[in-house]
């Protein structure tokens, strides 16, 4: 698999990462185990997880399986703090305390002494952004990130936190920003995009089959199987379930089988080559259906279906 730099840094990452977000939950350790293993031998080397997948969980599986299927250093470890559950309710928590914690916690459960990339996984307006940007700077000082970056921030927010962190010597530069990006979630292309261009960092893009719903399967249906099925996904998937998606996904259906590849192949390779774009996180719930999206390393969509696809998407 191809590697990329993300941002203007010398942080190497394989243009696919996998993502953890069902592990622990919906993927138990044997399929996380395949999920790896696979991963790893198709040259991938970026693993995203994060504090509040699972309540931990996830990273807990992650740490689990380091140095028995895969060693430490072949994986580019990136993990994110700042939400999590207090009696039974989310909780988003981007105080300097609660990050610093969060982030030790998540070095126990990943039995490291360091991440590659640590990420504040949300803005939270009550909290001074100078406070939850110090606490990156404390984890790049101390040795328990090498790099760090933010997720889920608007493009002002994005712009805000890099220019802070470029303001002085000795802060920690901000290397990447994670946002949902996908034929069915071109938002970022107004404002993040262009601020993490003009500011050097790399885009990580999540959910790049737009939640599940541009693989097809649910275009005569809800599988029993899918997200949209599970109790605690089905208003995530849902939101995609209307006729301006159903109307791309046949798109890029039809552009599949003009190519005879997957409409899994067709999006995933759409979003990969957009401008800026480091590595979309692929996140499956069982190894099947990542392998899926792995043979998308040799493929390259040609101009003209970038175009349809881009136009029938259009914001």
């Amino acid at each position: 698999m191809q590697q990329r730099y993300l941002g203007r840094t010398g942080l190497k990452v394989s243009r696919l990462g996998l993502g953890t977000l069902t592990w622990g939950r919906d993927t138990d350790e044997h399929e996380a185990r395949d999920q790896l293993l696979g991963f790893v031998d198709a040259g991938g080397t970026l693993v995203d997880t994060a504090a509040g997948y699972g309540d931990g969980a996830s990273e807990e599986l992650l740490g689990s399986l380091l140095g028995e299927v895969v060693d430490r250093d072949e994986l580019v470890i990136a993990t994110k703090a700042g939400v999590s559950r207090v009696r039974g309710e989310r909780e988003s928590n981007a105080s300097r305390g609660a990050l610093i914690r969060s982030l030790d916690t998540s070095l126990r459960r990943l039995g490291v002494d360091h991440v590659d990339l640590w990420q504040v996984h949300t803005w939270v307006d009550d909290t001074p952004l100078e406070e939850t940007l110090g606490a990156l700077d404390y984890a790049v000082s101390t040795g328990r990130a090498a790099y760090v970056g933010v997720s889920n921030y608007t493009g002002w927010q994005s712009a805000q936190a890099a220019t802070w962190q470029r303001a002085l010597p000795g802060r920690a530069v901000l290397a990447s920003t994670q946002v949902e990006y996908s034929l069915l979630n071109r938002r970022p292309e107004a404002e993040v995009l262009p601020a993490a261009a003009a500011l050097g960092l790399g885009v990580l893009p999540w959910s790049p089959l737009g939640r599940g719903v541009l693989t097809g399967k649910y275009r005569t249906g809800t599988p029993a199987d899918s997200r949209a099925a599970s109790s605690h996904f089905a208003s995530f998937v849902g939101s995609y379930l209307d006729d301006r998606a159903g109307r791309i996904v046949e798109a890029v259906v039809r552009a599949a089988e003009g190519l005879d590849w997957s409409p899994i192949e067709v999006a995933l390779a759409w979003v990969r080559d957009r401008p800026g774009v480091t590595a979309p996180i692929v996140g499956a719930r069982t190894a099947a259906q990542l392998k899926g999206s792995l043979g998308v390393e040799e493929l390259t969509l040609p101009p003209e279906l970038v175009a349809a696809l881009d136009d029938v998407s259009a914001p």
